[in-house]
């Protein structure tokens, strides 16, 4: 939510106080994490608690249809109130499990982040989730740089500080490949990231293919801790959440615990 802002919770907030009007204060709706302005997502995940009179609303007869899955129904009425063509849709829904919690429970986040230099086509219909740059970029240095980063570090030289916040985070993967248009994909897996970390990581990266850093180099700048201006932060347009990773069901709220916890190297 922000004050003023269209954001996804917020609309997916105002869509469950018109579902539930009439049934007792409107269900807080929990996200896996913040994604920066900008940024898209395909597989983000929410929870919500409902009271029993909100279920039983849920499973109300609609006409002669009989209804027994309370959270399809609840995704069908909110992707109604978002409309024929919106620029978000819930894609699923279902009851979750005992001490599931969308953001403290999650294991793991994965990203993926679209690059076109000058040996990609450059599709105007993904000029929205798409950076385009226009130099060639060398791939096999980036994969290499990025690769050199994985564990667990503190990560402040690749993140927007935020007052009282951890920078330290475990980068569990993080490659480069071109698809079959040549465009360049970052896939950048950990059990969380902070502000901004994601775009600056790639940022690095390109820095490195434009041949501007060396490989070396980005293991060097993060161990300083600092925030410096030898690579850009690019732009949110071309980062996608992809996925978020739970564990099973019985170690869900342990997960919890763990990551209310603040990290220490």
């Amino acid at each position: 939510m922000q004050p003023g802002q269209r954001t996804v919770q917020g609309e997916l907030g105002s869509a469950l106080a018109t579902i539930f009007r009439r049934y007792g204060p409107s269900p807080t709706l929990t996200v896996a994490g913040r994604t920066d302005a900008g940024v898209h997502a395909v597989g983000q995940v929410a929870h919500v608690d409902l009271t029993d009179a909100q279920v039983a609303m849920l499973l109300k007869p609609r006409g002669k249809s009989v209804v027994t899955d309370a959270a399809a129904a609840l995704a069908r009425r909110v992707n109604g109130i978002l409309g024929p063509v919106p620029d978000l849709i819930v894609t699923s829904a279902s009851q979750a499990p005992e001490g599931f919690d969308a953001r403290f429970s999650a294991f793991w986040r994965r990203y993926e982040y679209r690059v076109a230099d000058t040996l990609s086509l450059r599709d105007p219909l993904q000029r929205h989730r798409t950076a385009w740059l226009p130099t060639e970029l060398d791939l096999e240095s980036m994969d290499a740089a990025a690769v050199s980063l994985l564990g667990l570090h503190d990560f402040a030289s690749y993140c927007k500080p935020r007052e009282g916040a951890t920078t330290i985070r475990t980068l569990l993967g993080f490659g480069w490949r071109r698809d079959a248009d040549g465009v360049l994909i970052a896939e950048v897996r950990a059990d969380a990231f902070c502000h901004s970390m994601v775009r600056a990581l790639v940022g690095a990266c390109v820095t490195v293919g434009e041949g501007k850093l060396r490989v070396e180099d980005l293991v060097t700048l993060r161990d300083g801790r600092e925030r410096t201006n030898a690579f850009r932060v690019m732009p949110a347009r071309g980062l996608t959440l992809m996925q978020v990773g739970y564990p099973d069901d019985v170690g869900l709220a342990i997960r919890a615990a763990q990551t209310r916890a603040t990290r220490t190297l």
